[in-house]
């Protein structure tokens, strides 16, 4: 088996999720998790700095770069250089991470995201600036180089807040999405200078991609991510927009069809106008019925949206949305502690089992964009848990990560590879924070990476589906979402009190894995046609 790095390129967004109908048979509300700053001691000392083209973005890119399994890290910096840490925490020990020079140290970075563009099984970073956004290619040993000539990757000159990337069917090479913000050449006001978001698709017949197509209009983008919202087998791009800056401008979705120009969904389509300030996108199947349910960050009104219409096999499904984040108490929409109580502003959001119970919690960072006067500035970052019934509870101050720093970007993953999700929070002009997760009594719990021969070698738009007992979760693999931050690691599923699962995915081209036993806490690799492979880490 080639080196783990290989096997690491995941959606940012690790989601599992557990239809509370049978949750109510089967699962109890999971332990409040709890958490240990490990900000000074872990090493880690970067600082997203910079006035109002830094207002924005902040994003951090966690993936394995060494081939040993644990997630190493590369932190946007601003007007400061970025910087990477590679991970050297030991197996359930203290998070310890080490700075090195690995040719990512950009200036003007304002988030990443970790992907494997050229098939080689070595993870690449596209990296997002204020200025040109550059594709790093990755030489193994974390080192990287620029590629933007090599690839044809026109990384254009523009404020680029967001990326997402798909395979499409019967491509080796990926198609790319770059979300841009404001015009820098240009007055704020009036409405209307919002710059171009691009696709890049490869070019036919070569490595590399074509030139870049506009996806007019772009309303200042802050998120983007490509998902199969209807379980067609084909992913679209849905684009979250910030409405501050544009006037008559929506939430978008593009369908993205293998040969045709990309065309935005329409009315007719069931796709309903919605204007929000929209920061970060989280996906995960939250009321499980089998198709994924989206959290939109913004300031005061957070969104989860999940389909109207009920789906039906064989019917075409209305790409129709309704907003269930009130009664679910998933709205997040004012601090929940301390005394100010103006209108929250959140950023990057992410759903994870953080206690293995077998049901998604969500984690929201919040913070004014600056100095906002009518916005809370003590804004406490929310860790919604969720329960059996469907319905979230906070628990941030509980669980030691109500930080009240500026938080920007964020990612889940388990950096010391003991089964519980840890955190990292990149603040505007403040430090980075890290948080080891050391719930006690949390449940059982799996790792699982995908491995697919060819092009796609993670097999972005692939489904896995854990089942235990009568407990089913179900989660689409994808590259994008969040805000500027990118997750490449394992992927998480909570097992509660169940000691093995049965395993299968649905991959990229529509083939189907059947079925597969696995023991519960422990690291299996996935790859089509072949029985999972058992992994440990090293220390």
């Amino acid at each position: 088996m080639r080196k783990l790095a290989s096997l690491a390129a995941f959606t940012a967004l690790c989601l599992s999720a557990v239809s509370p109908v049978i949750a109510d048979e089967t699962l109890k509300m999971g332990v409040v998790p709890s958490f240990s700053d490990e900000s000074e001691s872990s090493g880690v000392h970067s600082t997203y700095k910079g006035d109002w083209q830094y207002m924005v973005g902040g994003g951090v890119a966690s993936f394995d770069c060494n081939g040993d399994g644990f997630p190493d890290m590369f932190l946007a910096g601003g007007e400061n250089k970025a910087k990477f840490y590679v991970n050297q925490s030991t197996r359930g020990g203290p998070l310890k991470f080490k700075e090195q020079q690995s040719g990512l140290e950009l200036d003007s970075v304002t988030g990443a995201y970790p992907i494997d563009i050229d098939g080689d099984g070595v993870m690449d970073l596209v990296v997002l600036r204020v200025g040109e956004t550059v594709a790093m290619q990755g030489l193994g040993d974390c080192k990287f180089e620029r590629a933007n000539e090599k690839w044809a990757f026109n990384g254009g000159d523009s404020w680029w807040t967001a990326f997402s990337a798909t395979w499409e069917h019967g491509n080796a090479w990926p198609t790319l999405a770059l979300g841009s913000y404001i015009d820098r050449t240009q007055e704020i006001d009036p409405w209307g200078s919002c710059t171009d978001n691009w696709l890049l698709r490869p070019k036919a017949g070569t490595a590399g991609f074509d030139a870049p197509v506009p996806l007019k209009p772009s309303y200042c983008t802050l998120s983007m991510l490509f998902t199969d919202w209807n379980r067609s087998g084909v992913q679209s791009l849905r684009v979250s927009n910030d409405r501050e800056y544009y006037e008559g401008g929506t939430e978008q979705l593009w369908h993205v069809d293998a040969g045709k120009p990309p065309a935005l969904y329409t009315a007719k389509e069931g796709w309903k106008p919605l204007k929000i300030w929209g920061m970060g996108i989280a996906e995960a199947d939250v009321n499980g019925d089998g198709y994924p349910d989206y959290f939109l960050t913004s300031m005061a009104d957070n969104k989860l949206q999940t389909l109207t219409t009920p789906p039906v096999t064989g019917n075409v499904i209305p790409a129709d949305f309704k907003d269930i984040a009130y009664p679910l108490h998933a709205i997040a929409q004012r601090p929940y502690m301390g005394t100010d109580l103006r209108p929250s502003t959140a950023w990057h959001a992410q759903f994870e089992d953080v206690n293995n119970d077998c049901i998604p919690d969500l984690f929201i960072a919040k913070g004014n964009v600056s100095a906002m006067p009518d916005f809370a500035m003590a804004d406490p970052d929310n860790l919604l848990l969720g329960g059996p019934d469907g319905k979230f509870t906070e628990v941030g101050d509980k669980a030691g990560v109500a930080s009240t720093q500026i938080g920007r970007g964020a990612g889940l993953p388990d950096f010391n590879l003991d089964g519980l999700p840890d955190l990292v929070i990149v603040n505007r002009n403040h430090e980075a924070q890290v948080f080891r997760n050391t719930t006690a009594d949390a449940g059982h719990w799996l790792d699982l990476k995908l491995d697919e021969p060819g092009g796609n070698r993670d097999a972005i738009g692939a489904w896995i589906k854990v089942t235990s007992g009568t407990v089913v979760m179900q989660r689409e693999i994808t590259i994008g979402g969040g805000h500027a931050s990118g997750q490449a690691t394992w992927i998480h599923f909570g097992l509660a009190d169940m000691t093995d699962a049965q395993v299968e995915v649905t991959w990229p081209d529509g083939t189907h894995s059947d079925a597969a036993k696995v023991n519960a806490d422990g690291f299996y690799v996935l790859s089509p046609g072949k029985a999972p492979q058992s992994w440990t880490p090293a220390s």
